[in-house]
């Protein structure tokens, strides 16, 4: 890390000393790395730090070294600051607490509360029912905080995968049924009456747990506009396997919509009935990237395939 970035970290925290505690994870593809930063006589015992670099060469996991994949990163963290210093002190969901932003030529600094030291020190490989009901629970206020706003600023469709940023998967899209139905489940996500800012990549992995089974959400590089339920499809399909996603589709949906109702001012049922209505279809938006993308992904299972030709078929 270089002077100025120290410089910096000691100036938003009010520490005489820092020292690098423990690396949490290497950004994807190399772009970087996220730690945790320890501080002498400041109010907290640490901060997380994500520190960009834009790497010269580029090295995707799944080989997908291309000028537009690396576009797509830059403005993810582009986004990603433009969301701590705009948008995030409006969430009525958990989030970490930005310190400080920095951007100097080809890096970049973002200085983060360590949700490990707010009480939020547990990260889940598995969950169980109780978990994931928190989590729900977190993207409904999450979605409530952001609902009709504009994400000036943010990626104007939200997530990662969207069909505009993904023309390479959907080339490579050896499904022709689904590659042929893409636009038009692209378009009914689009065009949606009620929108809000999704997360874009709500994994279980991106939450932070608390020993009293509270919860914290990080990671907003693909915060964008959107429906919510582009966020819960794809969450549920990171912890659940293809049996407990059919047969807890309901509970699943019931317990997002009325942790959503409880946050709206007024109770909005426009809003439920046609998000409802998109929930499977937005889980065939994210098949179609994942059989393009990894076509030997774990997560594609049975009841993705059926879900996906269900909403075919409905089009």
């Amino acid at each position: 890390m270089n002077k100025d970035f120290r410089s910096i970290i000691l100036q938003n925290t009010g520490a005489s000393a820092l020292f690098e505690k423990e690396m949490i994870q290497e950004l994807w593809s190399g772009y970087g790395k996220i730690m945790r930063v320890g501080l002498e006589n400041a109010s907290v015992r640490s901060v997380v730090v994500k520190h960009v670099q834009l790497p010269i060469y580029k090295n995707h996991p799944r080989g997908w070294n291309t000028d537009m994949g690396h576009q797509r990163k830059v403005k993810s963290y582009q986004v990603e600051t433009t969301w701590y210093q705009r948008y995030s002190k409006s969430s009525i969901a958990r989030l970490p607490r930005c310190l400080a932003i920095e951007s100097q030529e080809e890096e970049v600094l973002m200085v983060l509360e360590d949700l490990d030291e707010a009480g939020y020190p547990l990260r889940k490989r598995m969950a169980t029912w109780e978990e994931i009901q928190s989590c729900l629970a977190w993207l409904a206020r999450f979605h409530a905080s952001y609902l009709g706003q504009a994400p000036d600023g943010l990626w104007e469709v939200g997530t990662y995968w969207h069909l505009e940023t993904r023309p390479q998967e959907l080339a490579v899209l050896a499904d022709h049924r689904l590659k042929e139905a893409a636009p038009l489940i692209d378009e009914k996500l689009n065009t949606c009456q009620f929108k809000t800012f999704v997360h874009g990549d709500a994994k279980l992995a991106n939450f932070c747990f608390a020993n009293d089974g509270r919860v914290a959400g990080v990671d907003f590089q693909y915060v964008g506009g959107g429906c919510g339920m582009k966020d819960v499809a794809y969450f549920v399909g990171s912890c659940l396997d293809e049996r407990a996603c059919e047969r807890m589709e309901a509970q699943i949906l019931d317990t997002y919509f009325q942790c959503l109702q409880n946050e709206l001012t007024d109770r909005n049922e426009a809003l439920e009935n046609e998000w409802r209505s998109l929930y499977r279809i937005a889980w065939a938006d994210f098949h179609r990237f994942l059989k393009g993308w990894s076509p030997g992904h774990w997560k594609i299972n049975s009841y993705s395939e059926r879900v996906t030709n269900e909403v075919i078929n409905s089009l």
